[in-house]
């Protein structure tokens, strides 16, 4: 994929992460962390003259709130040129529309949305994030395109013993147009938007501890019956590649695993670009907790500058990181800007 282009900057606001975490700094020389605080709204005379010499105060009805999923809004910019995208939308409307009007996101910006897989903690604010993109843009603008895998589960759960648990259901490709997006149904890797930004195919398991999502299962519609689906083959990552620093990756869940994630992204660029940063999730919760050692080795070995593990990555990974890569680790919590 030696189309994609490098870029001079990146922003990246995290709309969805299940953790909150306003006031932390982030460690020197990683990155521009312009950590969102709550506004500071201009006070009434009454308040004035009820608060001293304050004319100022703190809205905390302005902060964003954590929820199960992931979502965040990247604008990468070449000589000039910017483009925006969303990469995943958490798990429900209210918790994506409520961020990002907390967050001031100029929606009419958002030229695509990539799912990175199908399941609801990252697909389940589609329709509401389409139709608020939609109602922001302009009479006459073209629609958000909504970059989708084509193999969409009718159900997908988990084993739980002898018994299926379903998740709830991803939205249909029908509701996402209904709803205003355009959908684009890729499994292979393609770049976009002037070739700022690479979308993965198919991510290869090649570590041999990172096997997916065990006991995961989906429903056959046409069989009436679940099937096995540890592997969640829809998966794919979003990518960037930063002027003199190498690859930013962005990653839903890593379900076929933030290693193999991480090699796959060096490996498309023909192997010649450092990988400089890796945000998201990196599922080392539940029974792959036991990969939380061998995840960090490997990932120390691709000498990455900056890791921001959030969603599902849990919290044992985050202390390996710091234990064995000091100074690397940057918390990736909803409402944080980051400026690589």
């Amino acid at each position: 994929m030696t189309n994609l282009v490098e870029i001079d900057s990146l922003e990246a606001i995290i709309v969805i992460d299940n953790e909150l975490d306003a006031l932390s700094t982030t460690q020197p020389n990683t990155v521009i962390n312009n950590g969102r605080l709550p506004n500071i709204a201009m006070a009434s005379k009454a308040f004035v003259e009820n608060r001293g010499a304050c004319k100022k105060e703190f809205h905390m009805e302005d902060i964003c709130c954590g929820a199960h999923g992931f979502s965040a809004l990247l604008t990468a910019t070449k000589d000039g040129v910017k483009h925006t995208m969303m990469f995943d939308t958490g798990p429900e409307g209210q918790a994506w529309e409520r961020n990002a009007k907390r967050l001031g996101i100029d929606l009419a910006s958002i030229e695509r949305i990539q799912l990175s897989h199908w399941h609801r903690d990252h697909s389940g604010g589609m329709e509401r994030a389409v139709e608020m993109i939609t109602k922001a843009k302009p009479p006459g603008s073209e629609p958000v395109i909504v970059d989708l895998h084509p193999d969409r589960p009718a159900y997908r759960g988990l084993m739980a013993g002898p018994n299926p648990v379903s998740m709830q259901a991803d939205p249909t490709f029908a509701e996402i147009e209904a709803a205003g997006g355009k959908v684009e149904k890729n499994a292979n890797a393609h770049t976009v938007l002037d070739d700022m930004f690479l979308v993965s195919g198919m991510i290869p398991r090649v570590t041999g501890y990172e096997k997916g999502v065990l006991n995961g299962i989906r429903f056959e519609t046409e069989k009436g019956t679940w099937v096995k689906d540890e592997e969640i083959a829809d998966e794919r990552f979003l990518m960037c590649n930063l002027k003199g620093k190498g690859i930013v990756m962005f990653t839903g869940c890593s379900h076929g695993g933030v290693v193999n994630a991480s090699r796959n992204a060096m490996e498309l660029l023909g192997g010649s670009v450092p990988l400089h940063a890796v945000i998201g999730g990196y599922h080392l919760v539940a029974d792959q907790e036991v990969n939380v050692q061998n995840t960090v080795r490997d990932l120390k070995a691709l000498k990455p500058n900056v890791l921001l593990p959030g969603h599902c990555s849990g919290w044992r990974v985050k202390f390996e990181i710091e234990k064995e890569m000091p100074g690397k680790l940057v918390p990736c919590t909803v409402g944080s800007r980051y400026t690589f």
